[in-house]
């Protein structure tokens, strides 16, 4: 799933799908995707080095961009004037969204310990500013397209259904 050997430290931006557990359309409920908001919106407040680009929370998954500046080292007259969180990693910063806003679901919804999330996600290394450009342009043409989504289940059964009758 993966780039085998890629290092998901390194600055660069990535383009993120995450996925709800079963595919489950929570975010139709406005308080849910709300609180989905908040939790991305979090992530780039939490993590500094962690840029939020374009984003958009569909009925049942998230596609964001996530910029990840390179490590600045400062120099010998530098001091720090708060407490830095550690840098975190691709992964990790997925990690603590999916952590936060289930949380946050789970306290709304006083479900605790019910998982929201599917265990994964999907990601892509976005190599370019073209690349860049036709990605944001996919995230805000997706609710358009809503009908068709592949994470859709009324449009997975109607493939399904359709494949059946050939």
């Amino acid at each position: 799933m993966r780039l085998q050997g890629y290092d998901y430290g390194l600055g660069g931006a990535y383009f993120m799908t995450i996925v709800c557990k079963d595919r489950a359309l929570l975010f139709e409920n406005d308080t849910l995707r709300d609180l989905v908001d908040g939790a991305w919106r979090w992530l780039g407040q939490q993590y500094p080095h962690a840029e939020l680009d374009e984003y958009v929370i569909m009925p049942n998954h998230l596609h964001g961009i996530i910029v990840l500046r390179d490590a600045v080292v400062g120099g010998s007259r530098t001091a720090p004037t708060t407490q830095a969180l550690p840098r975190k990693v691709l992964g990790s910063l997925v990690g603590a969204f999916k952590t936060v806003s289930t949380k946050r679901i789970n306290q709304f919804l006083n479900t605790p310990g019910v998982q929201r999330w599917q265990r994964n996600y999907w990601e892509r290394i976005i190599r370019d500013e073209d690349e860049m450009n036709r990605i944001r342009q996919y995230i805000i043409e997706n609710p358009a397209r809503w009908e068709e989504d592949q994470e859709n289940p009324a449009a997975r059964l109607a493939i399904s259904k359709a494949k059946a009758r050939r």
